[in-house]
């Protein structure tokens, strides 16, 4: 065909304009991110940061969220209510104008909200439209309001007044189901739901956040007075300090005016809140929010913190002889070792990298931060010589080791990774060059990587076997890390380099797949390379390239028949079908050894039949508690944890 034929078959009736919400719901991932499970639950979180404005703004101090039986979510607040009026633009009122308009919403109106996490105006409308049923009830000037709404935001009826309350009772209540025919068909997590209440009501002294899965009768409370401090302790639960206080600093910083085109344009006002404390680890937990917002990929704000720290720490140093020659100097590499850090700002116009709000980009954040905590810091410095000379001693044994690291990876580079085919766990590299196809499997142990070998697709899937668990990565310094002949082996087959020199772009499998026993040795070892990934190649997980292999546990044989089986319950249900269990014959599988290649193929990497879990980050700074409640030195916090957690894990056999 031609281009004219082409061109003729480009026409205006192609040119499609989608009004209301129907944009949201024909590109839902422009708007929370995904239809995964992480999109799912940002459904909440864009309804309960309206109620959090509400709190920022000094008209509530109680939120609750409450999770029904089959994916109902409620949030009720205590604050103003939304405004139940005629609007005067869309001749609707003001509850449907907000909840089915774009870009409707009090976070434009310095006025109405200062500073708002909900900054595009968009988060309640953007549930609507991706829920099939969305109920709303207001308390205002006495009267109680309700307006429900149906397969994307329609409403049934306008809104109504359907009682009376107190003059005094004021709120607003939002009850929705996601509509899966857009979203993906899976489960609220109750623990999700409350780790991010937890985080929130830290963030905001004295909100007080109950969430409830009332199908489980399971209510958890929240309210901190201490705010980012009761936050840094509980992150360091566990942990040997280097500096017993949590250092604080909390202010609000006025930019200058400025003038353009002749208007005066008035400087914003940024309210800062910084808690830090040092512990002896090897790891850093730093994690900065804006206006409430987790920004997992920093920007400006964190950027003012680090510039305030590194240049704090030379000056002391410097001036108490601390360095051992004139040319040392203190980078910012060198001050994370053992930081736990909570950054927060209040913002009035933030500039965020898209809706998602990864990455914060106003540049008088980083000024605010820097002279915020600069004031406070320089403080605790010269007020508590034996805590300052303890933390610097910390950064200056970072800065030996990052230096010996460094040396090691560049002797590395050296051998160009000629003798990497003598250690232990030889590649089996895969033919395609294609990064989005290939597929990496690290599997356990010899017998099973060389079934692996002889059962996989050779075009797209390599296998590295691992002989023994690598080093704990949360427990050893980055020298010892990279000395081990297991990790030197993965970060080459990767081939993205670590930490600060990670890149993304060079990552040569998009499919990292940890396949492992389905026993307690075998989850041990998960959890090792899972700790390696999160502490030196994060990226790795927040993107979502690595995944967890699940093998069967059961290979069920009737006559001609087999089945494979995962858990117990699936066993039982295969047997249920049999009529003759007297001929049946059950193999429990005690590793992947057992498994010749073509069983190892059909149940575990054949991508048309095989189950496997993808790792996600929910919560940077949970997760990290998590690594180091499991992995570190201290003992009495894993065995806590391993109780309180002992009732979820119905079996250690995955």
């Amino acid at each position: 065909m031609n281009k004219l034929d082409e061109v003729h078959k480009y026409e205006e009736n192609n040119i499609q304009v989608l009004e209301g919400l129907e944009a949201v719901r024909v590109r839902p991932g422009m708007y929370i991110g995904s239809v995964g499970v992480r999109g799912l639950h940002h459904l909440i979180w864009e309804i309960v940061d309206n109620s959090v404005d509400e709190a920022m703004a000094g008209f509530a101090n109680e939120i609750d969220i409450k999770l029904y039986p089959d994916n109902v979510i409620e949030v009720t607040d205590n604050g103003r209510g939304i405004p139940t009026g005629i609007h005067q633009k869309t001749g609707k009122s003001t509850v449907e104008t907000i909840l089915t308009v774009l870009h409707a919403g009090g976070k434009f109106d310095k006025s109405t909200y200062k500073v708002s996490g909900g900054l595009h105006g968009v988060g309640a409308s953007v549930v609507n439209a991706l829920s099939d049923s969305f109920e709303v009830w207001v308390k205002r000037d006495g009267k109680l309001h309700y307006q429900k709404f149906s397969h994307g935001g329609f409403p049934e009826k306008p809104l109504e007044v359907i009682g009376e309350v107190d003059l005094e009772d004021t709120g607003t209540r939002i009850k929705f189901h996601p509509d899966f025919t857009i979203m993906d068909r899976l489960d609220f997590d109750f623990g999700t739901i409350a780790d991010h209440s937890k985080q929130i009501a830290y963030l905001n002294k004295g909100l007080r956040i109950n969430t409830e899965d009332v199908a489980k009768n399971d209510r958890r409370s929240y309210c901190f007075e201490g705010g980012l401090v009761d936050y840094v302790h509980e992150l360091n639960k566990g942990k040997k300090l280097v500096n017993p206080d949590v250092i604080y600093a909390e202010g609000t910083f006025k930019d200058r005016d400025r003038e353009e085109n002749g208007v005066i344009i008035e400087g914003n006002e940024i309210k800062v809140e910084i808690a830090m404390q040092y512990n002896e680890s090897y790891s850093a937990n730093v994690v900065s929010y804006a206006n409430n917002i987790q920004t997992g990929e920093g920007g400006t704000h964190e950027q003012g913190f680090y510039d305030s720290l590194v240049r704090i720490y030379n000056n002391y140093a410097e001036e108490n002889k601390l360095f051992k020659n004139s040319n040392e100097k203190i980078s910012r590499d060198d001050v994370k070792d053992g930081l736990v850090a909570i950054i927060s700002i209040k913002h009035p116009n933030p500039i965020f990298e898209g809706q998602t709000k990864g990455k914060l980009e106003n540049k008088d954040a980083r000024v605010a931060t820097n002279k915020i905590f600069s004031e406070i810091f320089e403080r605790y410095m010269i007020e508590n010589p034996d805590h300052a000379k303890a933390i610097i001693e910390k950064s200056l044994l970072a800065q030996r080791s990052r230096l010996a690291a460094n040396a090691a990876r560049e002797a590395s580079r050296k051998k160009d990774g000629i003798d990497i085919g003598n250690l232990p766990g030889k590649l089996a590299d895969c033919s395609s060059k294609n990064a989005e196809l290939r597929e990496l499997f690290i599997v356990e142990g010899n017998s099973a990587g060389g079934s692996a070998k002889m059962g996989r697709d050779r075009s797209i899937q390599a296998i590295l076997p691992l002989r023994g668990k690598v080093i704990n990565a949360e427990k050893n310094a980055v020298v010892s890390v990279l000395s081990n002949k297991e990790i030197a082996t993965m970060i080459h087959a990767l081939g993205t380099g670590i930490s600060d020199e990670f890149n993304i772009n060079k990552l040569k499998y998009h499919k990292i797949v940890i396949m492992t026993d389905a026993d307690v040795d075998g989850a041990h070892i998960t959890t090792l390379l899972l700790t390696f990934f999160y502490r030196y190649m994060r990226p790795l997980i927040e993107y979502g390239f690595v995944y967890i292999a699940q093998p069967p546990l059961y290979k069920i044989t009737a006559g001609k028949t087999v089945a494979y089986a995962y858990n117990d319950a699936e066993k039982e249900q295969i047997l249920s079908t049999l009529e003759d269990r007297r001929s049946v014959s059950i193999q429990r599988y005690k590793g992947l050894g057992e498994m010749d290649p073509e069983q190892l193929w059909e149940t575990t990497m054949d991508p048309t039949t095989r189950k496997m879990l993808q790792v996600q980050i929910d919560d940077v700074a949970i997760c990290d508690t998590v690594f180091s409640t499991l992995m570190g030195e201290e003992i009495e916090p894993r065995h806590d944890f391993i109780q309180e957690n002992a009732k979820y894990a119905n079996n250690i056999d995955f």
